[in-house]
């Protein structure tokens, strides 16, 4: 963790050499999903390898860049792209962006990513705005010393989501005429997808949606006292007794084509956010 620490101040002193602001939130687009920075008033950018300690991304559509900006008048950084356990690296490592973006200044957290539906009142396209999740990658980006300056040794996890930023989410979503659930993700390892078996066993304990990120970021951003609102968009369902071969180019088309309503939700959440800043 000591380490860990002098990493943070190199890569947090990397962005400020080209952006003097202070965030107010931090964003995870993930897969399918970066059409947000688009949106972005940029006033700086940064590809991962121009920022030590930051990990490659080579997850397919993840473009690997830092945007720095306004987004609904809010100053924000926001990853577009984000990094997995199953391309081989360490949670710790994985996690490192969402700890320089509170050494920023960031105080929200905004993750979003792509999932499978095991919920069956759930179909493609839809957002689920994330109340709870279950961790199931057999590993934890807290293990180790723990640096008191990061956060305390045993954060509590009774709401890693945000339930104010989650209402705010879903009264946004009725007034867009947006289809929105509330729901609890389970990340896995990957990179397989899920066999029959595995996703019973994962609807049973309680899992509305599954995929392969997310969970590390907010273990880490309520670690370091940041607020969190996440998203998913359903874009296979899998549904054990009706399950399909996966299509990765169809799933990041199901992704591209909701990702309006995605980022409707976002820019309503952060200019919720500006009017009570």
């Amino acid at each position: 963790m000591q380490e860990l620490y002098a990493q943070i101040e190199e890569a947090t002193a990397a962005i400020r050499a080209k952006w003097d602001q202070t965030p107010k939130a931090g964003i995870i687009l993930g897969t399918g999903l970066g059409g947000l920075v688009d949106e972005i008033e940029e006033e700086a950018s940064l590809d991962y390898e121009e920022i030590p300690h930051f990990l490659r991304s080579t997850a397919t559509s993840h473009r690997g860049r830092l945007v720095c900006g306004k987004l609904e008048g809010l100053p924000v950084v926001a990853m577009e792209g984000r990094f997995h356990m199953y391309e081989g690296y360490p949670l710790q490592q994985i996690t490192l962006p969402v700890r320089v973006m509170k050494a920023l200044g960031a105080d929200l957290l905004v993750v979003s990513n792509a999932c499978g539906g095991m919920n069956p009142y759930f179909t493609n396209g839809d957002i689920v705005v994330i109340e709870d999740h279950i961790n199931l990658m057999g590993d934890n980006p807290l293990i180790g010393i723990n640096d008191d300056r990061l956060g305390p040794r045993f954060p509590d996890m009774c709401e890693p989501y945000d339930k104010r930023l989650i209402e705010t989410a879903l009264e946004i979503a009725r007034k867009a005429n947006i289809v929105a659930h509330k729901g609890v993700f389970v990340a896995v390892v990957g990179p397989n997808l899920e066999t029959r078996a595995e996703y019973r066993f994962l609807r049973t304990i309680g899992a509305d949606t599954v995929g392969m990120s997310t969970v590390p970021e907010v273990i880490v951003a309520v670690h370091c006292g940041m607020r969190v609102v996440g998203f998913s968009i359903v874009t296979d369902m899998c549904l054990p007794d009706a399950l399909e071969p996966a299509n990765v180019e169809k799933i990041i088309a199901t992704a591209n084509e909701a990702e309006p309503k995605l980022r409707t939700l976002v820019r309503g959440v952060l200019a919720a956010e500006a009017a009570t800043s």
